[in-house]
């Protein structure tokens, strides 16, 4: 029945990989059930008989779907199945789109749909990784036109050893997550998280992963020339040759006036015309397909742009090959929120705003991986406005949560660690006005929206981009780059390389290509032109603003408080039904959190109430100690004294002679039920019931001195003013 089934096995990184096709899905272009290891993705590529009409794009999907059977989990979800799929999808769909993309024909427009399902997963073993080369092979051996194979590999920094797909043991106590995928002679795409990696060792890292990826595009290019199919023919969207080249004539000195501008709305602006003028001569003759017109006008505004860059140097707004757009960086520009900082790079602005929350705001995750939450979340946001353009907002798309999670990626590594900083954070970057680096922009307004709510963050993190123009075709021997790529420069460019990191390190990388893959030369000298760019933002604009982070929370933060308790003792701080803790929550305005080994954050608008709650729960959990000062409360007022609850549960006597500094008379001189006041534990009997002395607490607390030496307390004690059968047990 399986005529056609084929299984192909070899080792990456010490374990086994097998591709098997021939049994699954037999309605697809191609199909390839992936394993690596006890990770099993089965993968499936299809591919429109026709071009689609109406698009000036190869109409490329890329799906990876992640099923919670595969690791023995009932989704969370009222319906207990998948919907919508996670961050960490999208984010893996756009790391398996960005290597393949460029290596379909540019003009071909026939709908390629690409779906890796997760069906089991191995934590060793990265369903990403196995996903990423199972869609390789699929394509590769269907008939759908592709210049691949490609390959992809994890690589990971323990203990200062490069590792190749570092196991869940390893990757827990690596200080680099980055991604990389490679055809045959070139690196494809980088993603990268690290803990302020230097350029050579990310670098290495990156040469290394290379190394690999060569070795499994071997193996899959062995599998193509044995199954391989004929590759089909498609109608080409190339314009005819001698209609380009009429149309060009026509319009190119007009062209290069309108884009020799550094203002997108005065460039825009000056390109309407010329488009009308190619759509009046030329509508009649592509009547029903103008689109083609549109796609001529912006083939030939590529030409010059990249003409001007490769052959004259020369950029569309008048800079340097290496020199930044002017920069401006702000801070509390909202009120009442947390923290605030605006980043402006030319046209390009954004706006970060930091929230500080209790722990339990933090993310609660429902993956395949073993994170379970997020206590960092950083939100990008990209309205219609920023471009110019109106489109009503629908939420964030695959660009807007890619976008997010990078800039999260380059922060997290100087986030404090939540013992040293016990809050949820939040950073929302509200994109205000678009012309190229967008995430960029938002990495920094973010640093500085961090420090201006005085989150102690380890160091000031920056972000920029390089760009890239290579010659005819794709030859790398012909190549340039230059920083700080505006919109037109990334629209026609081969390369968005993204590098954000502190003066140490690296904390993130992300590249985008349109070209088959980088040569290390090319990587080489993004690193050195990204290192430096982000030095002198860091140092000439950002730390100008703010030199570090504020040693003061806003006031309308929460102020938190951490201690730890016996973990035995967690039943007695919640109390029965949770009576004990709500009442403290209410009583100190806070909100409690207890973990169960034992930390407790407490998270209340003011410090003292804050301070108040952690110290009666340290006292439920902790047996009180003679000498100890704890803040109380009046519970009930007797002739000899007064009865205060240190804790809920543990109450104590202040005998009338230790109410106050002065000779106390009668009780209710010196204070009343309800009355908060602070007392010292003197004495504790071997009955375990304790006698408190506000007198000495005032002494040694407040500084106040006693009016006389104490011998009217003597001879209150000699008249029995102390009936201990009426104190409670």
């Amino acid at each position: 029945m399986f005529e056609n089934y084929k299984v192909y096995e070899t080792t990456l990184a010490g374990r086994p990989l097998k591709l098997e096709t021939g049994k699954m899905c037999g309605l697809a272009n191609a199909s390839v059930m992936a394993s690596y290891g006890e990770t099993v993705v089965l993968c499936n590529v299809t591919a429109s008989a026709k071009p689609r009409e109406g698009v000036d794009f190869f109409p490329l999907s890329v799906d990876y779907e992640e099923k919670l059977y595969s690791v023995g989990k009932i989704p969370g979800s009222f319906q207990r199945r998948e919907a919508r799929p996670s961050e960490h999808a999208i984010l893996t769909s756009r790391c398996i789109d960005r290597p393949i993309r460029p290596l379909f024909p540019k003009d071909m427009r026939n709908d390629c749909s690409v779906v890796a399902t997760v069906m089991s997963v191995d934590p060793d073993c990265s369903p990403e990784i196995t996903a990423m080369i199972g869609v390789s092979a699929a394509i590769a051996i269907s008939d759908i036109p592709w210049d691949g194979p490609i390959s992809g590999v994890n690589v990971g920094l323990v203990e200062g050893k490069i590792v190749i797909n570092p196991t869940l043991e390893q990757r827990a106590k690596s200080e680099l997550n980055l991604t990389v995928a490679s055809t045959a002679d070139l690196v494809a795409m980088i993603e990268a998280g690290g803990n302020e990696i230097p350029d050579e060792t990310m670098f290495d890292a990156i040469m290394a992963g290379h190394k690999v990826n060569r070795e499994v595009v071997e193996f899959i290019n062995g599998i193509v020339k044995e199954i391989g199919k004929p590759k089909f023919q498609f109608e080409s969207s190339n314009p005819d040759p001698v209609l380009f080249k009429e149309i060009e004539d026509l319009v190119i000195e007009d062209v290069k006036r309108a884009l020799d501008t550094d203002d997108k709305n005065v460039r825009d602006a000056a390109i309407l015309p010329i488009s009308d003028l190619i759509h009046e001569k030329y509508d009649e003759q592509f009547e029903g397909n103008e689109a083609k017109l549109d796609e001529i006008l912006y083939l030939i505004q590529k030409h010059v742009v990249r003409s001007w860059l490769k052959d004259e140097h020369k950029r569309v707004d008048g800079r340097g090959i290496d020199e930044i757009r002017p920069l401006n960086a702000q801070i509390d520009l909202l009120p009442r929120v947390h923290g605030s900082g605006m980043f402006t790079r030319g046209q390009t602005q954004v706006l970060s705003v930091a929230t500080l929350g209790t722990v339990s705001d933090a993310q609660q995750l429902d993956g395949l991986d073993e994170n379970t939450e997020k206590r960092y979340i950083h939100h990008y946001n990209f309205p219609s406005y920023s471009v110019g353009e109106t489109k009503p907002s629908r939420g964030p798309g695959r660009r807007e949560i890619g976008h997010g999670a990078l800039a999260e990626k380059a922060l997290i590594p100087v986030i404090p660690s939540i013992e040293e900083f016990p809050y949820s954070i939040r950073v929302v970057s509200e994109v205000l006005s678009s012309n190229g680096s967008t995430s960029q922009g938002s990495i920094c307004g973010s640093t500085l929206a961090l420090m201006a709510a005085g989150v102690p963050i380890k160091a000031p993190v920056a972000g920029i981009s390089c760009g890239l123009i290579t010659g005819d075709e794709g030859v790398y021997g012909d190549f340039m780059t230059m920083v700080d790529i505006q919109g037109l420069e990334d629209f026609y460019g081969d390369m968005d390389f993204k590098v954000a990191g502190t003066k140490q390190g690296i904390t993130a990388i992300q590249m985008d290509l349109k070209v088959h893959g980088l040569t290390p030369e090319i990587i080489k000298e993004a690193f050195e032109k990204t290192h430096k760019a982000r030095n002198y933002i860091l140092d000439e604009v950002m730390l100008k603003v703010i030199s570090e982070p504020r040693k003061e929370l806003s006031k309308y933060a929460p102020k938190m408080l951490i201690t730890t308790i016996n973990p035995e003792k967690i039943g007695d701080v919640i109390g029965k039904q949770g009576k004990v803790i709500q009442k403290l929550q209410e009583e100190c305005d806070c909100t409690i959190n207890i973990e169960e080994d034992g930390k407790v954050f407490v998270s209340a608008l003011d410090y003292d109430n804050a301070k108040r709650a952690i110290s009666i729960i340290e006292t439920i959990a902790n047996d009180p100690e003679v000498g100890a000062v704890y803040n109380g409360v009046v519970t009930r007022l007797m002739n000899f004294g007064a009865f205060v609850e240190i804790a809920p549960g543990k109450e104590g006597l202040v005998h009338i002679s230790q109410l106050d500094v002065k000779r106390t008379e009668k009780v209710e001189d010196a204070v009343q039920v309800g009355d908060q006041v602070i007392v010292k534990v003197t004495e504790i009997d071997d009955q375990g019931r304790l006698n408190l002395s506000r007198r000495e607490a005032l002494i040694e607390v407040n500084g106040l001195v006693p009016e006389d030496n104490g011998e009217s307390d003597k001879k209150d004690r000699k008249r029995g003013n102390r009936p201990h059968s009426k104190r409670p047990r």
